[in-house]
C-alpha cells in the first residue's frame, strides 16, 4: 500500500508541475487570481475537487 501511495505522489507531482513549465506565464497569472478569491469559494472548489477525485478512484 505504501509503494501505491508513493506511487500517486509521484505522478501527482508530475501533473502538478506539467502547467508551470508548459506555460509560466499563465500559471503565474492563475496564482494571482486565486490570491484574490474567498475563503469560501476556495473551499468549495476544494470540496468538488475532493469528490470528483474520489468518485474517478471508485470508478477505476
Amino acid at each position: 500500500m505504501w509503494e501505491e501511495l508513493g506511487r500517486a505522489f509521484c505522478l501527482m507531482l508530475v501533473i502538478e508541475g506539467i502547467i508551470p513549465f508548459l506555460n509560466p506565464g499563465r500559471w503565474r497569472s492563475l496564482v494571482a487570481t486565486l490570491a484574490v478569491v474567498s475563503d469560501r469559494q476556495l473551499r468549495i472548489m476544494g470540496l468538488a475537487s475532493m469528490l470528483l477525485g474520489a468518485g474517478l478512484l471508485y470508478l477505476i
